[in-house]
């Protein structure tokens, strides 16, 4: 039994209402309880187990569409990878939250998402956005990212922790120079 199977019914399989949901909500418990401080393959597995190979991704902010799922590992690790080390090491706390919003187009799901970056310092950046996703066969065929906001300004070395954590990073490299 494959690991996608086990998050839907078979009474669901006719419906593509009820198997878009069902996928949804199994997706997004799984980003949501993902740890990134533990690492970042955790979020490479949820891509590889619930979007399809020809996922398409936009972004209102973007100029365009990424097509294909290796085309999308390679932008989210370029983001996962730094996210993790300021996690890990960086003494930066992260937490994301989603909201399901109503639809009712069968196979398509809408969610509103917030991405909380607190730095050691106490600084605080949150990134928010809303998720359009299709589904097929229970795998996501296409998702669009739209209504970003940030508030707070980003966080910068001074809200970084490294060594005996009792300095940002930036007095570590005045202390070297």
């Amino acid at each position: 039994m494959s690991i996608q199977s086990s998050f839907f019914s078979a009474v669901h399989d006719d419906d593509p209402y009820a198997s878009s949901h069902a996928g949804e909500r199994a997706l997004n418990r799984a980003i949501v309880t993902a740890e990134i401080s533990r690492g970042f393959e955790e979020y490479l597995e949820i891509l590889d187990r619930f979007y399809a190979d020809d996922i398409e991704v936009s972004s209102a902010a973007g100029t365009g569409q990424i097509r294909g799922k290796a085309s999308v590992s390679s932008l989210l690790y370029d983001f996962l990878i730094p996210l993790h080390i300021m996690a890990e090491i960086g003494g930066v706390s992260v937490s994301i939250r989603q909201i399901p919003m109503p639809g009712d187009a069968a196979g398509e799901t809408y969610s509103a998402w917030t991405l909380d970056l607190v730095g050691a310092s106490g600084r605080r950046c949150t990134l928010s956005w809303r998720t359009l996703r299709r589904w097929k066969d229970s795998l996501v065929v296409y998702e669009h990212h739209y209504d970003e906001q940030q508030s707070g300004g980003p966080l910068t070395e001074d809200d970084l922790m490294f060594g005996d954590a009792l300095k940002p990073i930036s007095q570590h490299a005045r202390a070297l120079a």
